[in-house]
């Protein structure tokens, strides 16, 4: 069965404009020949959305999940990170003849009954935890978790990422290493620059003059690491939050003459499909962000199925991938 990867590959295009041609989305601004041209592969691989197949099934599926995304939508068209783990659980669903109902937080809960299963991706606000435990007790995180919960997660262990990055960088004769990040709560450190201040200044290669934090945008990276190199005395290896922070970063790096691993060298994290064409190639940690989502519906599925009363936490693995920016 088709899915929306093998449109957007054929079609030229990412998976984020193919998702929202597809679902007629007024806000799309592209060429009417690519809209044509999206639909019309759609129709040749027969492609179906997942209204249409509610629609098409003669059967009532068994399960019923809805997915809540603690973000807006549009952040997905700025990150594929968020878009791969929509895709993820999309098509797990699919496969598994489960039901579902996409819905962003700030949009508010759909008024749906017989749920059988909730995911919510990102860290949810208070409220939000509090309106879905009202709906069910079988709950699965994805993208955050919390020790002693008793809901499932599926997540990335960041702080080993952040550890093991210091200790690249150490081994390559860094001895002074900075941090370029963004935060889920208004003047908090998220887990990537915790473990990465307590480790690194326990390697003795961490600053706090060298901890630069914002959004988790490229504009935000593109402004901190401009704060950073106006100083003059700048470390010469970067831990960079995301991609999205890293590809920033570099247009700064760049307009300051520097180049790059020679002058400065920098690892990021999430590998999305951009990285491979910055200039230099991103140095990152490969984030399998699909099967974020798809494992959180397997988890979803088999305590619905089976019944299981102890909570699972999962740590979706990661690997290194070098580029361009560093040695």
């Amino acid at each position: 069965m088709a899915t929306l990867k093998d449109i957007a590959l054929e079609a030229g295009v990412s998976l984020a404009t193919v998702s929202r041609v597809l679902n007629d989305d007024p806000t799309l601004n592209v060429k009417e020949e690519t809209k044509h041209r999206i639909l019309e592969i759609a129709e040749k691989l027969e492609y179906k959305t997942s209204s249409a197949r509610k629609s098409q099934s003669a059967t009532v599926s068994l399960q019923h999940i809805l997915a809540i995304y603690s973000y807006q939508q549009e952040l997905e068209i700025n990150d594929p990170y968020y878009l791969a783990i929509r895709h993820g659980i999309e098509t797990q669903c699919e496969k598994l003849g489960i039901e579902l109902t996409n819905c962003y937080e700030h949009s508010g809960l759909p008024e749906i009954r017989n749920i059988t299963g909730i995911l919510i991706v990102g860290k949810p606000s208070t409220e939000l935890r509090d309106a879905a435990t009202a709906l069910t007790d079988n709950i699965c995180f994805i993208d955050f978790h919390e020790s002693s919960s008793e809901y499932d997660a599926i997540d990335i262990d960041l702080a080993r990422i952040s550890k093991e990055i210091i200790d690249f960088f150490i081994a390559q004769g860094m001895n002074r290493i900075g941090f370029i990040g963004g935060e889920d709560e208004p003047g908090k450190a998220d887990i990537r620059e915790a473990a990465f201040v307590e480790y690194g200044r326990l390697k003795k290669v961490v600053r706090e003059e060298d901890i630069w934090r914002g959004g988790f945008s490229s504009s935000s990276g593109y402004k901190l690491a401009k704060q950073m190199l106006a100083k003059d005395d700048f470390p010469s290896a970067l831990f960079v939050a995301s991609d999205s922070i890293a590809i920033g970063v570099l247009r700064a790096i760049h307009e300051r003459g520097l180049e790059i691993p020679r002058d400065i060298s920098l690892i990021s994290v999430n590998d999305i499909p951009t990285a491979r064409f910055t200039f230099p190639p991103l140095s990152t940690v490969r984030i399998h962000s699909e099967m974020m989502g798809s494992q959180g519906v397997n988890l979803l599925y088999e305590k619905a199925r089976d019944g299981r009363a102890l909570p699972l936490l999962v740590f979706v693995p990661s690997k290194l991938k070098l580029r361009g920016t560093t040695r």
